[in-house]
């Protein structure tokens, strides 16, 4: 296929395009200072400070000078102006060192920074603190703007209103700025595992980003503690939530983690996660932005943690809560919050279900009545239409994901990456043909009898989505229930009309709740990774929400005198959006700045020495880990010169971790799917040995060897061990649970501000005692990622087109043999 040209959409088009998705609310102005409001336009200065800094990646200037610095800065402006006559605020800067086991490999970090504020309510004698975080670090060549700087300046300005006022709280508050969250929550697991302010946090709110702009979703509450959600309904002023989130969040389906886990599994803490969902195409790369952020999404989220704040710094259940178990909760439209327990919810949903099933038996009755045919007669052809519309169902989630397979296999996946509208004829067509008012009433039932069946089946394993089943219910069931009072389902069609019209509460809420499903997924889809097809994911969601949105309106198609001429219409808008979608430009997934491909790959020199020190590998080369579908053809289509590109399949087989450095955990698990393209011209990130032995003990038993080495690593860097088969480690100077796992054994490593070596000792046992050969192998990738690479690496970099955006930088590794 030839490569498509895309024009630029301007930066305003891109601001226009996410602000419009959700309402934001209007911004309060900064006149309205003293009455104790959220005014957005002072966050968005600090947004704008923030963001000019650029790059704020771990161990980097812009991370660990001029950000601290600016917040700090702000902070101690903010002080100035304290009301000491009813807080006291202190500002502490701490510098944690510490270690922690996660995905299998040992997590390692030292003179991380993390900027903690306390504010303390005058005569306050609580010991039960709030915790309100989130980070100022970024990922490599992303200014941060919204992840997670516009949570950054929220933090501030919520901090300067609450110390410049007169309420009066009941509990101490802490702000934690941390200072590494994309490396592995390493920030967080500095404060709660060692400040000392730690063990007084019971709840905690957390804040990130998957996106800039728009609303933040709450998308993870308690664990087990249902009081939570009605404190965000109470205070919340912008709701915009929901249980379905939650629990598609904690299936682990979203390729992404945050604080919150480290919070609730190191520290037991319960709260909030919350985060930024819209316009997640910017999201970690050099697109995310000052100018792609409307101050009304920042007037948002300072309305609702300023209220939620407020209200839990006066909660008396952070001193005593006996109240446990989870919650139904979700917002319609925005406007307000349903929420209720889960335990509430499970006999909710049976009960909908059966008294569904009871009314379409009552009316099935009557039908045999008015007809003047027997009742066995009714539900015989009952039975028949309810196999039809177990059919439909079937055929309704099933024709969707045969489409997304059919396009996948012809390398047309992601075409509504960039054009969501295609997903309307694409994934949302539905085909019922009935006749006669009681027959399509009928086939009204059947839908009814297959959604409470399928909502019995669901809420049985105890899944709390079963409210989206249930209220669609609800609003059957209540003009089920009036047409049989008022004899209208005997009157022909005259019982459509209140079906429609009350239909339309499920047609927007669930129209609502997948459109924000898919407005959050579809960006995500771009960095779910090659060996997943995307596309089944959001053609089944796009199915279910078609169903659920308009299963019982499409049937009243039928009532229709033109009921073919309708469904001849929507064929004829499928079959074209198929062909605009596999032939066409509008169906190419990528476009400059605004919707991008991301293209992650290290400019690598290894170097692989023997056990007598001889080199027996010296190359160099481009390692890709391509994180969408399409993989590297896109690339190919606009003349980028990948030839003599190889899979590493067999240098994983070959080598430990394939032999090369992986920067994190994303990196190895997709590792058999990654590629390296060879390359002439040398590659010299560094010229120092990252590895020196110390000494080599044998010790008292004759059967042990210690090794002692001294690690030179950059500020992010990798650790690979594999002890040879006749031998094992015994003893290490990493984490003992680490020796739990199976070899090779891989430590992350970053520092902040600290970059002092690194000493490594091994305790290797052997039964013969002769440790005069080669007992294990030691592998040091380090990253570079502060530097652009050589002119060599800059040139190839200049090849890639404006779809595509680059996440490169220098990279080495040494394998050694002790």
């Amino acid at each position: 296929m030839p490569q498509r040209h895309i024009s630029r959409m301007g930066d305003k088009d891109l601001l226009s395009s996410c602000h419009s998705s959700t309402a934001c609310p209007r911004e309060i102005p900064l006149e309205d200072a003293s009455k104790g409001v959220f005014i957005a336009e002072r966050a968005q200065d600090n947004l704008y400070d923030f963001a000019k800094i650029g790059i704020k990646l771990v161990g980097s200037d812009g991370n660990e000078h001029k950000t601290v610095q600016l917040i700090l800065r702000e902070l101690a402006l903010i002080k100035a102006n304290v009301r000491e006559d009813y807080f006291e605020m202190e500002t502490d800067h701490q510098i944690a060192y510490g270690s922690y086991l996660r995905n299998g490999a040992q997590y390692q970090y030292q003179g991380v920074q993390n900027i903690v504020v306390k504010i303390t309510p005058k005569g306050s004698t609580s010991q039960n603190y709030l915790l309100v975080n989130s980070h100022f670090d970024s990922k490599p060549t992303s200014p941060s703007a919204g992840d997670a700087g516009h949570m950054i300046v929220t933090m501030l300005e919520v901090i300067r209103i609450i110390t410049t006022s007169s309420e009066k709280l009941t509990h101490t508050i802490i702000f934690l700025f941390n200072g590494s969250e994309e490396n592995s929550l390493q920030g967080s697991h500095g404060f709660i595992s060692s400040h000392k302010w730690a063990p007084f946090c019971k709840i905690v709110i957390n804040l990130d980003a998957a996106g800039s702009g728009c609303r933040e979703l709450l998308f993870q509450t308690g664990p087990n503690n249902p009081w939570l959600v009605k404190y965000y309904k109470q205070n919340a002023e912008h709701p915009f939530a929901t249980t379905m989130a939650e629990e598609i969040f904690q299936t682990g389906i979203i390729p992404s983690d945050t604080d919150f886990s480290i919070f609730s599994n190191y520290g037991n803490l319960v709260g909030y996660d919350i985060g930024l969902v819209c316009n997640g195409y910017v999201y970690h790369t050099k697109y995310d932005r000052y100018d792609v952020i409307p101050r009304g999404s920042i007037q948002n989220t300072g309305d609702n943690l300023l209220g939620l704040v407020r209200a839990l710094a006066n909660a008396p259940e952070l001193a005593d809560n006996t109240e446990t178990g989870k919650a139904v909760f979700f917002d319609v439209l925005g406007l307000f919050f349903v929420s209720y327990s889960a335990d509430d919810g499970k006999t909710l949903n049976y009960a909908v279900a059966g008294i569904a099933i009871v009314l379409v038996y009552v009316s099935l009755l009557r039908i045999a009545d008015v007809s003047n045919v027997t009742s066995a007669q009714v539900l015989s052809w009952f039975v028949l239409i309810l196999v039809l519309q177990v059919v439909a169902f079937v055929l309704g989630l099933a024709l969707p994901i045969v489409i997304a397979y059919m396009f996948d296999k012809n390398g047309l996946s992601l075409t509504y990456f960039s054009t969501p509208a295609l997903l309307l004829g694409l994934y949302l067509q539905k085909n019922e043909k009935l006749t006669y008012a009681h027959q399509l009433q009928m086939a009204l039932h059947g839908h009814a009898v297959v959604l409470s069946v399928l909502g019995i089946a669901i809420n049985y394993y105890g899944l709390r989505t079963t409210y989206v089943i249930t209220w669609t219910l609800v609003f059957y069931v209540i003009p089920m229930a009036l047409n049989l009072v008022t004899t209208l389902q005997d009157r022909g069609f005259s019982w459509t009309g209140i079906v429609k019209i009350i239909q339309v509460c499920p047609f927007l809420y669930n129209s609502y709740l997948f459109y924000t499903f898919i407005v959050i997924l579809t960006p995500m889809m771009g960095r779910f990774g090659q060996t997943t097809n995307p596309d089944l994911i959001i053609s089944a969601l796009a199915a279910l929400g078609t169903i659920f949105s308009m299963g019982f309106l499409i049937l009243l198609i039928n009532v229709s005198r033109r009921s073919g001429f309708i469904l001849v219409v929507l064929l004829a808008i499928s079959a074209a959006t198929i062909y605009i979608a596999s032939s066409t430009e509008i169906g190419f997934p990528y476009r400059p700045k605004t919707n991008v491909e991301r293209v992650y790959y290290l400019h690598v020199r290894r170097t692989f020495y023997e056990y007598d020190g001889t080199v027996s590998k010296d190359e160099s080369g481009y390692l890709f880990n391509f994180q969408d579908r399409r993989g590297s053809a896109p690339l190919v289509e606009a003349n980028v010169d990948l030839t003599g590109m190889v899979s590493m399949a067999s240098d994983c087989a070959k080598y430990m971790m394939c032999g090369v450095p992986y920067p994190d955990a994303r990196y190895v698990k997709s590792r058999l799917n990654g590629t390296w393209l060879a390359r002439d011209v040398p590659i010299e990130p560094s010229t120092d040995s990252p590895l020196e032995l110390l000494s080599k003990t044998v010790l008292a038993d004759g059967q042990t060897v210690r090794l002692e080495f001294k690690i030179n690593f950059t500020d992010h860097s990798t650790l690979y061990i594999q002890p040879f088969e006749d031998v094992t480690i015994s003893s290490w100077s990493l984490l003992d649970s680490l020796l739990a796992s199976t070899p090779p054994y891989y430590l992350f490593f970053t520092y902040g501000v600290d970059g002092s070596p690194v000493n490594l000792t091994l305790e290797i046992k052997k039964s013969n005692g002769d440790f005069n050969v080669p007992l294990t192998q030691i592998g040091i990738g380090r990253q570079f990622m502060h530097t652009k690479g050589d002119l060599t690496a800059q040139k190839f970099a200049e090849t890639f087109p404006e779809t595509a955006v680059l996440i490169e930088w220098p990279a080495d590794y040494h394998r050694y043999i002790f």
